[in-house]
């Protein structure tokens, strides 16, 4: 499983490409951030969070695109910045069929680390760690981002188990109800 990990961000997108399955070791095929300008319109800058991905997208034709979910923070500003960026992954994604899996901070680092409550480091050590790499990815927007695809790997097996099942105890429950 290829996985596009995004850690969206007007200023800074993470973005990291890891490869491999449950249970086996991963491989890191890509890291950067795509960045943009704070004095640049907010529609020039949402585009080029645009122009990185697809750029990201055309060199690692991923199978899966990991997003983090936007959560509410105290600074509107931000949360809106992070949401649109965040759209725009999930929009670059859908245009070309590739499925988003949507998960949230405490998610990802409880993963990564154990714990849902992890401190960045902890996380770009872990990262570090299990894609075997020499350093921390810099800056953590890009740690994180391998973070999710990472996440992503592990989780989805799991998580395509429970949807087949609701959808066979849907299908199972709507030919009772017609029978």
């Amino acid at each position: 499983m290829r996985v596009l990990g995004v850690d969206p961000g007007l200023t800074r997108c993470g973005v990291g490409v890891v490869e491999g399955v449950a249970g086996r070791p991963l491989t890191m095929l890509g890291v950067g951030v795509v960045r943009t300008p704070v004095d640049a319109d907010l529609s020039h800058r949402l585009l080029a969070v645009e122009e990185g991905l697809e750029q990201w997208l055309d060199e690692h034709r991923p199978e899966y695109v990991a997003v983090e979910r936007v959560f509410s923070q105290h600074n509107v500003r931000t949360v809106m910045g992070t949401a649109q960026a965040s759209a725009v992954a999930m929009l670059c994604a859908a245009r070309r069929g590739i499925p988003v899996a949507l998960h949230t901070p405490s998610e990802v680092k409880a993963a990564v680390t154990g714990s849902g409550r992890a401190e960045k480091a902890q996380v770009g050590a872990m990262v570090t760690r299990l894609l075997r790499l020499s350093a921390p990815p810099k800056p953590a927007d890009a740690a994180d981002a391998l973070a999710l695809a990472i996440c992503h790997i592990w989780r989805a097996p799991a998580q395509n188990r429970l949807q087949q099942a609701v959808a066979r105890h849907t299908v199972n429950a709507t030919k009772g109800r017609t029978a």
